[in-house]
């Protein structure tokens, strides 16, 4: 489809097209109107995960009869994995089918999954019988049949979370052109209210769903999920003529490993002392294809070796200098990836061990009514929404007028607070613990592993931090990496942000294990049993609490080392000067705010 003379304005300028590769109208497509029907399914598609994640520990020790480091290992195994097949889904993207079609066929997997994993628990000829002994050790474990059944569902779910994950959250933040200032500005808001639509849904799940697995029967727990992942599905496909589509640009793997390659194999050749005489394609050539030139870059400055003009011009032995710097940025981000791996460990407890804690505990309010102990995880969830809107509507206003920043602060210092509050909310997990362990003693429960006189809402300051933290850690973490991320490369990048997730779980999982079969060893009772009122969970937090300081120290100190990537398009300098009022622009002025 031609575009019409005088129009150009009203198209967008990011190289986002239809469906069929036309240019689309920015006044008919993507903004919040287009993302208000992926924000649905997000809604959903959270209620269904947290539904399931927030009660696995208390399913897999009580209905198939696992000890407490087996089942957290168990929850930690499938967490990870839901949070590392993500990088595959946005290669198929990027490299493939292109973010929609990915996202289309992952959601049908994903369904698939949760119908499966419904009828594991609803059918007895698929799920252990009831067991009241004391010991779970006394009770019948699952057969292979019902173990294949359950956890063949539960990875079901992960393959099809690969698809989505990456790339629903980019669909989303394609919706906004980069280069028109006003939408880059609603942009900036985007992955707070992201954040918090995805909340909402954990929210009815850590509540209602959980309430609903407890109390009424774990079918309709998880047949509801089910039914409401469909419509969403639904509702999505039907938002289809609103939204905006990058097509996908080749194999990001293949495009890196090309650049290494070649400045390998030219180690030897001398750089020219003008960039500009490196390999590069004329600017006229991105732009009809609606993509972008970058310079070249003194950092990571080996790579540019790969841009050296010789005697072969194959793509293995010869890359332009737009390549070159994609690689860059996607390798300069990795140190900052390996920095949130522990504070992704940290996230892990509140969905294993904080939850057993509380299973020990008086969770009765009033006479008829008993809180389970995975909706502990609400107060995470509320506190994250309250934190957010105070953040975006209030925290940001302010501080941007200091710091010019449109932001407020960059999305590095964001991640650092969030930091910060781990290792506040592990020494207070710490605390918290052996006071409870006391209680335990006092009233000669540490043998009997009986209910404590004491009640759930002690673990609520753990619980509530874990919420401010993940408002500050969390979203920085998928906006940071999506933002620095080159513009061709956008769904591998927040794949990194999931990887960070699902490799911290993985992690949680050796450290548990480690810590258990060190502290058994030589005949010890050990730190983690089966009986928490007999444990010592709170030398294990005072552990975390001190990796946790030791990882901010690292993280620090790749902030130093860390460049941000210059912006492609001037829309962030034209917000910066809302905030600081009309200035005469520096010729090739580079702003760097993100």
């Amino acid at each position: 489809m031609a575009v019409e003379e005088g129009q150009l304005d009203e198209y967008t300028k990011d190289g986002t097209v239809d469906l069929k590769g036309n240019p689309i109208l920015r006044s008919k497509t993507g903004g919040w109107t287009a993302c208000s029907f992926i924000v649905v399914y997000e809604v959903f598609e959270r209620m269904a995960y947290c539904g399931i994640s927030s009660n696995l520990i208390l399913y897999l020790t009580t209905k198939l009869h696992q000890g407490t480091v087996t089942a957290s290992n168990n929850v930690t195994n499938w967490i990870g994995a839901i949070w590392m097949t993500p990088i595959l889904g946005a290669y198929v993207a990027d490299a493939h089918l292109g973010r929609y079609w990915t996202f289309v066929i992952a959601c049908a997997i994903y369904l698939t999954g949760m119908c499966l994993l419904t009828l594991g628990v609803s059918v007895p000829g698929l799920r252990p019988p009831r067991c009241t002994a004391v010991n779970i050790e006394d009770c019948q474990k699952a057969t292979t049949l019902e173990l294949a059944v359950f956890y063949g569902a539960l990875y079901i779910l992960a393959i099809g979370t690969g698809g989505t994950k990456p790339n629903i959250s980019t669909i989303g933040a394609d919706q906004f052109d980069d280069f028109d200032p006003k939408e880059k500005s609603q942009k900036l808001s985007f992955f707070n209210w992201w954040m918090f639509s995805i909340f909402i849904g954990i929210l009815f799940g850590n509540t209602i769903l959980v309430y609903i697995q407890d109390n009424v029967g774990w079918s309709l727990g998880y047949g509801i999920p089910t039914v409401g992942l469909a419509l969403a599905i639904m509702i999505f496909l039907i938002g289809t003529p609103h939204y905006r589509h990058k097509p996908p640009t080749g194999s990001p793997f293949t495009r890196m490993a090309r650049v290494i390659v070649a400045a390998l194999r030219k180690w030897m050749v001398p750089l020219p002392k003008d960039p500009k005489e490196l390999y590069e394609l004329d600017l006229a050539e991105y732009t009809s294809k609606g993509k972008f030139r970058i310079d070249s870059t003194p950092s990571l400055r080996f790579l540019n070796k790969a841009c050296v003009q010789t005697d072969s011009t194959s793509p293995w032995m010869l890359c332009t200098v737009t390549q070159v710097e994609e690689t860059k940025q996607m390798l300069r981000m990795i140190p900052i990836l390996i920095a949130t791996f522990l504070p992704s460990v940290m996230v892990a407890q509140s969905n294993t061990l904080f939850i057993k804690q509380g299973t020990t505990l008086d969770r009765a309010i009033g006479k008829h009514f008993k809180l389970p102990a995975a909706s502990l995880g609400a107060f995470v969830t509320v506190s994250m929404l309250v934190c957010i809107v105070i953040y975006d509507r209030f925290f940001v206003r302010v501080v941007r007028r200091w710091t010019k920043n449109p932001r407020g602060i960059t999305l590095l210092q964001r991640m650092a607070m969030g930091m910060v509050l781990h290792t506040i909310i592990m020494i207070i997990a710490t605390l918290t613990e052996k006071y409870r362990l006391g209680v335990a003693k006092d009233h000669g429960l540490e043998r009997s592993g009986g209910i404590l006189p004491l009640t759930v809402f002690i673990l609520l300051p753990q619980f509530v931090l874990m919420g401010a933290a993940d408002a500050c850690m969390e979203v920085a973490k998928i906006e940071f990496f999506y933002d620095q991320a080159p513009e061709s490369m956008k769904s591998l990048g927040t794949s990194y942000s999931m990887t960070s997730t699902g490799v911290g779980n993985f992690l949680s999982t050796f450290i548990l294990s480690v810590v258990s079969d060190i502290t058994k060893a030589h005949g010890h009772k050990g730190w983690i049993l089966n009986n928490l009122n007999d444990s010592h969970l709170d030398y294990y937090f005072a552990f975390l609490a001190i990796l946790s300081s030791l990882n901010f120290v690292f993280f620090l100190l790749m902030t130093k080392l860390y460049t941000y990537k210059a912006e492609i398009s001037d829309s962030m300098e034209l917000l910066k000067e809302e905030l600081e009022g009309p200035k005469k622009k520096v010729p090739n002025e580079v702003e760097l705010t993100a």
